[in-house]
């Protein structure tokens, strides 16, 4: 499953990842997204994460769960997650089918994704960044 060339760009940008995936994915692409995702946040100790889903026009329940499987999963490692560009047809079928993207913040595009992620960053007590003491 780790062979060849990677099926979705990950971009590093200062302590954030930018996930662009540019066509739809089938559910053994978007397991091998999930994994490089999740591997890169421990690589480049990212604080947050952008996936960018504006060229989707489609979004079946296995790609929306995996989503969300990512987000929560990017949380337990210490990166708050951001989707951007979920388009008006998907965003209507995803509600109309009961697919949510359960407690994952999304926003309109790549822009915002960014913005939402330096203000929540900013903050001393950031959602999904924990604090231990000895």
């Amino acid at each position: 499953m780790n062979g060849g060339p990677a099926l979705v760009s990950i971009l590093r940008q200062g302590s954030y990842l930018i996930a662009s995936i540019h066509t739809a994915l089938d559910d053994s692409q978007l397991v091998r997204f999930q994994q490089d995702l999740i591997n890169q946040i421990g690589r480049y100790r990212s604080r947050g994460v952008v996936i960018d889903v504006a060229a989707l026009d489609v979004l079946d329940s296995f790609g929306s769960k995996t989503l969300r499987n990512v987000a929560e999963m990017a949380r337990l490692r210490g990166a708050i997650t951001v989707i951007v560009g979920i388009q008006p047809d998907v965003a209507f079928a995803m509600v109309e089918l009961g697919m949510g993207t359960g407690s994952v913040h999304t926003a309109l595009d790549l822009e915002e994704g960014l913005a939402y992620l330096n203000s929540h960053l900013a903050s001393p007590a950031a959602p999904g960044v924990v604090g231990f003491q000895d």
